[in-house]
């Protein structure tokens, strides 16, 4: 199929589910909490439980479409194979926090592949949410006349 290590990005409508594809067409990933707090979400604090399991690709992709997506392997040497293979295996069945900004399948993902938990959706989104805010805070102060049009 596809080496053992390799990122599989699962897109799941607004946002991308992430998995390791550990062989034997089997991925490691981090399921979401079964039940997100209101207050998590709201607040963006507050982390969720969740746990990690190995599940087939064809079951964890459903009818969702799929690529491989080693999403920073130019910015990072993906650690040896055996070892992404190996440490995601340890994480099978361990509960952990989940907390989306932090500590999302997408974090688990990249922390084996790299060493490094990172999210470009959180990353893209931040900064979405930063540009939005930073408008809308330009706009209230020219409606308040606390800016000069020109």
């Amino acid at each position: 199929m596809f080496p053992p290590g390799d990122l599989i990005e699962i897109f799941r409508g607004v946002y991308q589910h992430w998995a390791v594809y550990v062989g034997d067409d089997d991925v490691v990933h981090v399921t979401s909490p079964q039940v997100v707090s209101p207050l998590s979400v709201l607040l963006l604090s507050n982390p969720d439980l969740s746990e990690s399991g190995i599940i087939t690709l064809e079951e964890v992709v459903g009818d969702n479409k799929w690529r491989i997506n080693n999403v920073l392997d130019k910015m990072y040497k993906p650690r040896p194979a055996h070892i992404i293979v190996e440490e995601a295996l340890l994480e099978v069945g361990k509960m952990m926090e989940y907390f989306v900004l932090s500590e999302n399948c997408e974090h688990f993902a990249t922390k084996l592949r790299y060493g490094k938990a990172e999210s470009i959706q959180v990353t893209t989104a931040t900064g979405i949410v930063a540009a939005v805010d930073g408008v809308v805070v330009a706009a209230v102060a020219i409606v308040a006349g606390l800016v000069p049009l020109f």
